[in-house]
């Protein structure tokens, strides 16, 4: 199983970025998809999750209104959607997936190898 996460790079405070998430050797259709990210001198924070189906979807509170996360199952890819960029979402973000859907880290079994995204004010 391989997550290949992209799309990360600098963006200004307001603007967009469109994270990408492919996934191989993985049957989305078992697994639920989630979005992590870590800043700097932080803890790893649960960002985004969606079921495999995209029809149940969570966001933590400092991101909800402002990101999207979907999944294409025919590209077996799951995309984050950042709108409003702040300095604070500034953080390496990771994909990850497993058999549980859910806000906890440990629930999931596959991680990618994280997209760096710097917010400058």
């Amino acid at each position: 199983v391989q997550l290949q996460a992209s799309g990360g790079g600098l963006v200004q405070a307001g603007g967009s970025l469109r994270l990408s998430c492919a996934a191989s050797g993985l049957t989305f259709r078992r697994n639920a998809m989630s979005w992590f990210r870590q800043a700097p001198g932080k803890e790893r924070e649960f960002v985004a999750a969606t079921s495999w189906s995209g029809g149940v979807t969570d966001y933590a509170d400092s991101v909800k209104g402002r990101f999207t996360i979907s999944i294409d199952n025919a590209k077996n890819t799951v995309y984050l959607q950042m709108n409003s960029l702040k300095p604070e979402d500034t953080a390496v973000y990771y994909c990850a997936a497993g058999p549980t859907y859910g806000r906890i880290s440990r629930l999931y079994k596959y991680w990618g190898q994280g997209t760096e995204v710097t917010v400058s004010s």
